[in-house]
């Protein structure tokens, strides 16, 4: 079967099939994505992300069905840890949202994060024009937690949102690794538990700080992570017309707080796409697709000749033994390479 041509159908079984070859480098991935490509930038891209055990594919799946009331068509990519045994996805988010698996409105699919250190595969971009190009309106990815290299959601996503617990002992989680840039729409899961509204209140004071452009004491790491954080959110704080992330409480579990969170993500997209916000952040994610894509060629490129002349592993022994050192080792290569 073409794969590309059943895919633009709506067959599941040929989206599957693309979504495995782009995964897992098939020699046949390049060219799906060359078909693909100009079929794809219709689909709004939510990114969720929240520290581990937060409830986030409980929300993604009530979110889902939300939009889907609305008769929208939805697809989720449920990033996971990766076995260091298989390589495939550990945690198996599609587990909590069995009860969409029967609504042929909806596409999941987990990926593992495949040694990619900011929470997303570095073939999510590629899984997210398929399910683009498949023609879902609305496209989820869940990653894996937030932490201070949780930088790639902010480049796939159109919207970012954030989720939070309260009681995690250290509440103002949502200040590291500038998360402040990070969230467009902040959602607090598990409202019903203690320390919710001591949460709200936090992320208030934080958020009025930072609107302020106040500076809080941050290391060198931090201070690092938050001008890219400020830089992939471009125009994040436009003046004279201020997004202000909202923070909504929910029970997820319970359905609880989800028409509001809707609204929340809704009224983003809104004003992103009327300030264009948007096309700004969709300009930027062109531009490091590109790059991102010519880094990885160039790299396989020079690998792949070190290999043939046999310079790679006399590269190693030299530098193993101390002979040398790897930066000159790259200079060198860089510099006979770029000579031809």
């Amino acid at each position: 079967m073409d794969i590309v041509e059943e895919l633009l159908k709506g067959n599941r079984l040929a989206l599957s099939r693309a979504i495995t070859a782009i995964e897992n480098e098939y020699d046949e991935a390049v060219d799906i994505m060359k078909r693909l490509y100009t079929h794809t930038g219709h689909a709004f891209v939510l990114g969720i992300t929240g520290p581990p055990g937060a409830g986030k594919s409980t929300l993604t799946d009530k979110l889902a069905k939300a939009y889907r009331a609305q008769g929208k068509t939805v697809g989720i990519i449920a990033i996971d840890p990766t076995s260091p045994f298989t390589g495939g996805a550990i945690l198996g988010d599609r587990i909590r949202m069995n009860s969409l698996t029967m609504d042929e409105g909806v596409f999941i699919r987990s990926m593992g994060t495949r040694g990619s250190l900011g929470g997303l595969s570095h073939k999510t971009a590629d899984a997210i024009k398929a399910m683009d190009a498949f023609g879902k309106d609305i496209i989820f990815v869940e990653t894996v937690g937030v932490g201070q290299s949780e930088v790639d959601i902010v480049k796939a996503a159109d919207t970012t949102m954030v989720v939070l617990i309260p009681g995690m002992g250290d509440d103002i989680q949502a200040i590291k690794a500038g998360i402040l840039e990070i969230g467009d729409v902040f959602t607090i899961n598990k409202a019903d538990h203690d320390g919710a509204d001591k949460l709200v209140r936090e992320l208030n004071m934080m958020l009025d700080l930072d609107a302020h452009g106040m500076q809080m004491e941050q290391t060198d790491t931090e201070k690092a992570l938050a001008d890219q954080f400020h830089h992939l959110n471009v125009a994040k704080h436009a003046v004279g017309n201020t997004w202000r992330p909202p923070i909504q409480k929910v029970i997820a579990s319970q359905n609880e707080g989800i028409t509001e969170t809707v609204e929340n993500i809704e009224k983003h997209f809104k004003y992103i796409s009327e300030t264009g916000i948007l096309q700004k952040r969709r300009t930027e994610r062109s531009k490091n697709e590109m790059l991102d894509v010519l880094h990885s060629n160039i790299g396989k490129y020079i690998t792949g000749k070190l290999e043939e002349t046999g310079k790679l592993d006399e590269y190693v022994e030299q530098i193993k033994r101390r002979e040398i050192d790897p930066y000159t080792v790259v200079a060198d290569v860089m510099h006979d390479m770029l000579k031809e």
